[in-house]
């Protein structure tokens, strides 16, 4: 690849990653992934070929869905990023038989899985919550756990005014 179109190419995700600084967090994890995907297929092609570019799609695009979300969502967007930059490689290169298809393929792959990697984690720690709720395992969830001390620092084992 030419240090022209990889120039070319920086500037377009630059400007994409200007215009939606203010969009909301899958559009943000979505892009960066992308970007990453893009990338990492680059560099990958640069030193190991055609099985190069693909590995390196799928490092860089869960790389980057990793680096854009959240803490709770990050391992379902890593995993989504990294099949979905693989696949579109693969999907990209097959289809035109160039290597632009496959970059292209492993953006749009990346941008995808991230996306729905990022939104099955977040249904499923959903769905976790209303099924804990639903049947009473308060003690199970992160909000009720260590709920000892007040906030007067009057705890179950402490001594204080009450246990004299």
């Amino acid at each position: 690849m030419k240090l022209q179109h990889i120039f070319g190419a920086t500037l377009i995700a630059v400007t994409f990653a200007t215009t939606t600084a203010h969009a909301d967090n899958s559009s943000r994890v979505a892009l960066t992934s992308a970007l990453g995907g893009v990338v990492g297929a680059a560099i990958g092609q640069q030193m190991g070929g055609s099985t190069g570019a693909m590995i390196g799609s799928a490092i860089g695009g869960g790389a980057g869905a990793g680096a854009a979300t959240n803490k709770r969502d990050r391992n379902g967007a890593i995993i989504g990023g990294a099949l979905g930059g693989a696949g579109g490689y693969t999907v990209g290169r097959n289809v035109t038989g160039t290597s632009t298809g496959g970059y292209v393929g492993a953006g749009l792959g990346a941008a995808g899985g991230s996306a729905l990697g990022k939104r099955v984690s977040e249904d499923r720690r959903y769905d976790d919550r209303r099924y804990n709720d639903r049947y009473g395992y308060r003690n199970s969830d992160y909000r009720y756990n260590n709920r000892h001390d007040n906030g007067n620092h009057y705890g179950q084992y402490k001594n204080n005014r009450w246990n004299r």
